[in-house]
């Protein structure tokens, strides 16, 4: 039963490449097909509605998250010139990676993807749109569990809230850092082959506009909603918030930003079928971890074992199953005695789950929906595995090497 989700993840990694009208036009028969067959084997084979239950309400506080966030910030309109030079970009990109811990990975990047892509429309290329989901919409948001939804997670089965800030920003700092300094190298030689006209427009000083700031009282009830604790009341006040900034915002704002839903929409179909296939495979590693992670793990086991599977099962759960095995070879479900026990593991799961959700599209929800935002904008954007052999494997890959022998090596 883990083949349907391995199927989903073949057709998004293919479905693009190799027929790319025929996917456009079927991707929600794929996704949403072998979603039903996975949850038809747990209602009438394994007679077990709880099991998906529980997933189906994971599913809808993951989707009125970024959903909301995706309405909220495109009514929020950025006005830039676009002549940007490497340098800016550093800084941009710094802000956001900090922005990304208050208003979450997915809320910094719609918010800040468009003014990006317009802040370098020049020259903008694959390498720009990349680097922003490496550190906007994945490594910047670790210190906060508002910044990524697997921290949100684990404030939610009791980690406390300052916990991540005050031990993941060694981990943050010297990702950012290296991070940034290979976008500025690659940048820089971008900058080196532009037309001497487009240098020298980058030279000028930017303008920055900014529309629709009556949002933020709408970003401001998304962010409050987290804190909320009860069943769907916080996906209600999530929505509710969608509704509010949608209906108020200025339809020349909305134009501003070619604002339209077809980004959230598929994210949103994509995920149905991935939380709903994964299931199975999520089912077994919970069952097998500690068989397989032995009965006194390292860190570094943690790490690499959250990571990598963060990166094709998204990070969420990903991290929610991780913790369920810390539990079994801790031998206590106590977050409170987990984290007087074993520190270093729970961080190595964090830093894992945020980090590697970078090394694909689908391993961070926001991943996928800058991606659709940047095509839709008409940027050209590696397919699924040019992602991940271009960029992932040559940038990203050393610097979570790095992380690790400096804090989980040991």
């Amino acid at each position: 039963m883990i083949l349907p989700f391995l199927l989903l993840l073949g057709a998004i990694a293919s479905g693009p490449v190799l027929a790319p009208g025929w996917w456009l036009r079927h991707y929600a028969k794929v996704a949403l097909s072998l979603g039903a067959l996975t949850s038809g084997y747990y209602i009438l084979i394994l007679r077990d509605p709880h099991s998906l239950g529980h997933t189906a309400h994971e599913y809808v506080s993951f989707i009125a998250l970024v959903g909301s966030l995706y309405i909220v910030s495109g009514g929020i309109h950025i006005g830039v010139k676009g002549e940007s030079t490497p340098f800016r970009n550093v800084i941009f990109l710094f802000a956001g990676a900090v922005t990304a811990n208050l208003l979450g990975t997915t809320g910094a990047a719609m918010l800040l993807i468009r003014p990006w892509i317009r802040m370098n429309r020049y020259r903008v290329t694959a390498h720009h749109i990349v680097f922003f989901i490496f550190i906007v919409a994945n490594v910047g948001g670790c210190l906060t569990p508002i910044g990524d939804p697997p921290l949100f997670l684990g404030y939610l089965q009791g980690v406390p809230f300052w916990w991540v800030a005050e031990h993941c920003w060694p981990m943050w700092a010297v990702g950012l850092g290296l991070l940034l300094v290979m976008f500025y190298v690659m940048d820089r030689r971008n900058f080196a082959r532009a037309p001497r006209a487009v240098r020298e427009k980058e030279t000028a000083t930017e303008t920055w506009r900014f529309e629709g700031l009556a949002n933020l009282f709408f970003l401001a009830v998304i962010l409050g909603a987290v804190f909320v604790k009860t069943i769907f009341v916080r996906e209600a006040l999530m929505i509710a918030a969608a509704l509010g900034s949608y209906f108020t915002t200025k339809r020349s704002v909305h134009a501003a930003n070619h604002f339209d839903f077809h980004p959230i929409v598929e994210v949103a179909i994509l995920f149905a079928g991935i939380f709903a296939t994964m299931m199975p495979a999520l089912g077994w590693l919970n069952e097998n971890a500690t068989r397989l992670l032995g009965a006194n793990p390292g860190p570094g086991v943690f790490y690499w074992g959250t990571g990598v599977l963060s990166s094709l099962l998204d990070n969420a759960p990903t991290y929610l199953g991780f913790l369920s095995a810390l539990a079994g070879v801790a031998g206590t479900s106590d977050i409170h005695e987990l984290l007087a026990q074993q520190p270093q593991a729970i961080l190595a799961i964090s830093v894992g789950a945020v980090f590697f959700g970078a090394f694909t599209y689908i391993g961070n929800g926001p991943n996928f929906m800058v991606k659709a935002v940047a095509e839709q904008q008409k940027v050209s954007t590696p397919a699924f595995f040019g992602f991940i052999f271009k960029f992932a494997l040559p940038f990203l890959l050393p610097v979570l090497v790095v992380v690790w022998l400096m804090f989980f090596g040991g």
